[in-house]
């Protein structure tokens, strides 16, 4: 084993959080960090992570993605499903969707109201995502201008099916919304994207680490496999890794970050002695603090996609084609426009399912092609689709060690659909969607409904669907949650209860799953933290209306629709 170093702090993970602290920790000259990696780096020159248009190509193949499977899921007819978690400097904003959605207000309020979470509610988040975006036209009350990480907004001239789906939910009865991150989630509006002004992915390496990685006191390490936290007594000292096969270990003299996710940080807190004792015991591990609610929580958003064809050729179904494809890449190398330019998710929509639901619990993403998320099952015809699925699924499953062996998988269950809840929101789902796809702004180009199907129509025959089909959104969170209760693991600061010098900071603090996609929220999370970490006051409030379903006032929503930009 090599000789021991000494940094102030040890990161483990260089993902969404990682590199946000590792970026903010730094800029304390006097303080040094080591980042640690398990996967390689960001390969600037693979247009498979850098490209926006490419998204499905990380998913596929174990490069950049760990490609878990849960266990076979009881209520999914016994499926293993994908579990894909990013593997690489950027983790899962390497290989996601590139979809910038924040969650609503009410989800953060939640976390304050009901989780003994105070300074998380959503007035005191809002200061951190402004911290950390770079919106391409610029700041706002809701929005910032010149932060780390690039946000696309959709620009005019895209596809014509974008502006026709928010037509048609308008005519459906819902609200149309110029902003689902400003005053108002609720409704269908333009969805905005983590893509930069050169039409790249906008990964935390390239927003974050880039910058960070020309300091002195910044030393990153790729491939490099966490296997254990080290105690001494209750307190973090340090981690033991191996990096390309060979042992190594570090001295942390402050603290040590474990910003690992929702799946990989539970692992590491169990083998290093942090968790539940029967289950530690099961595998030989001397318990350094009991703590049983360490990967348990655990929760994700699931989605179906229903998919039309489309009787007009205007769908993205000819980029399919391989003698289109050298003319869309060359466009998006050189020039970073065109179809490469944009993941294709520029529209979307939050609505609820009935009045007694206080904030929307369905989310839509629009595509105008019809293909699955990992870019395999392509329709064979000019299509689009519309992927929903619930928001705030009140299932829960756990993630457990299956061996002391770092690169072992884990057992992953996430209960997903155990709730008769559950399986009435996804009904309603696809019953609502129709009822949208089936307005008149949809007329000159709905053909034949390829998914579900007309002839599914019944509770018996769409739970069918659901059953076969429904797929993770890959937003796995909740498995060392804030809180303060018996099976909360951290507090509202991610320090993990029970011990000293050792905090959680990624997605698995989440205690309940935001409204939307975790990318935004993950980044928000560490920039808060890192705050705390450096002792640092936190940002003042923010002072600014947002809307709530029968409270906001016409005067607030005419105030939100004329903040200028700066």
């Amino acid at each position: 084993m090599s000789p021991t170093r000494e940094f102030d702090y040890v990161i483990i993970g260089a993902g969404s959080a990682g590199n946000v602290l590792a970026a903010r920790l730094t800029e304390d000259s006097d303080v040094t960090v080591l980042l640690l990696e398990a996967g390689g780096p960001d390969y600037r020159l693979d247009f498979r992570t850098q490209m926006p248009a490419a998204l499905a190509y990380p998913l596929q193949g174990t490069r950049n993605n760990w490609a878990f499977h849960t266990d076979p899921e009881p209520h999914m007819g016994g499926r293993r499903m994908e579990c894909g978690r990013g593997k690489g400097l950027g983790g899962s904003s390497l290989i996601n969707g590139m979809c910038y959605i924040r969650g609503n207000a009410l989800d953060y309020d939640g976390w304050a109201k009901r989780q003994g979470l105070e300074d998380w509610d959503y007035l005191s988040c809002l200061p951190y995502f402004k911290k950390a975006e770079r919106r391409d036209i610029g700041a706002n009350d809701y929005h910032g201008g010149d932060g780390p990480i690039d946000v696309a907004t959709p620009k005019p001239g895209n596809n014509p099916l974008y502006r026709t789906f928010i037509d048609a939910g308008v005519q459906a009865g819902y609200a149309e919304t110029d902003d689902v991150n400003g005053y108002r989630q609720e409704g269908f509006g333009p969805m905005d994207r983590f893509v930069t002004p050169r039409g790249r992915r906008a990964s935390t390496a390239r927003g974050y680490l880039d910058t960070a990685k020309q300091r002195d006191n910044l030393t990153v390490e790729t491939h490099a496999l966490t296997d254990v936290i080290e105690f001494d007594g209750k307190r973090a000292v340090g981690v033991r890794y191996a990096r390309k096969g060979k042992p190594q270990r570090v001295r942390a003299r402050r603290e040590v970050l474990l910003c690992a996710g929702a799946i990989a940080s539970p692992q590491i807190l169990q083998r290093s002695g942090v968790g539940d004792p029967a289950l530690l015991g099961r595998f030989g591990i001397a318990p350094v603090h009991a703590l049983p609610g360490v990967g348990e929580n655990l929760q994700d958003h699931l989605e179906m996609y229903l998919q039309y064809e489309c009787k007009k050729p205007i769908s993205l179904y000819p980029a399919l084609k391989w003698y289109n494809q050298p003319k869309i890449g060359a466009q998006w190398l050189f020039a970073g426009t065109g179809i490469g330019a944009s993941n294709q998710f520029e529209a979307c929509a939050f609505i609820r399912t009935s009045e007694d639901e206080a904030w929307p619990n369905l989310q839509y993403h629009f595509l105008p092609i019809a293909i699955s998320y990992n870019g395999k099952s392509a329709v064979q015809a000019h299509g689009f689709q519309a992927h929903v699925g619930s928001m705030r699924s009140e299932s829960r499953g756990r993630v457990q060690l299956t061996s002391t062996d770092p690169g072992a998988a884990p057992s992953i269950l996430f209960n997903y659909m155990a709730t008769e809840k559950d399986w009435q929101e996804f009904r309603d789902g696809i019953r609502l969607t129709r009822e949208i796809i089936g307005q008149p702004a949809f007329d000159a180009y709905r053909g034949r409904e390829v998914a579900p199907g007309a002839e599914a129509q019944s509770d018996a025959e769409l739970d069918a669907f659901i059953r076969d089909n429904a797929e993770t959104a890959y937003h796995p969170c909740g498995t060392c949650r804030m809180g303060e209760d018996e099976l909360a693991v951290t507090d509202g600061q991610g320090r993990v209860h029970g011990v000293d010098g050792l905090r959680v900071v990624d997605a698995s603090l989440f205690p309940v799953i935001p409204t939307g996609n975790l990318n935004a929220p993950t980044i928000m999370l560490a920039e808060k933290i890192a705050d705390r970490v450096r002792d640092r006051e936190p940002l003042p409030r923010s002072e600014v209306p947002y809307y709530v379903a029968g409270q906001s006032t016409a005067d607030e929503a005419e105030k939100a629709r004329a903040t200028p930009s700066a």
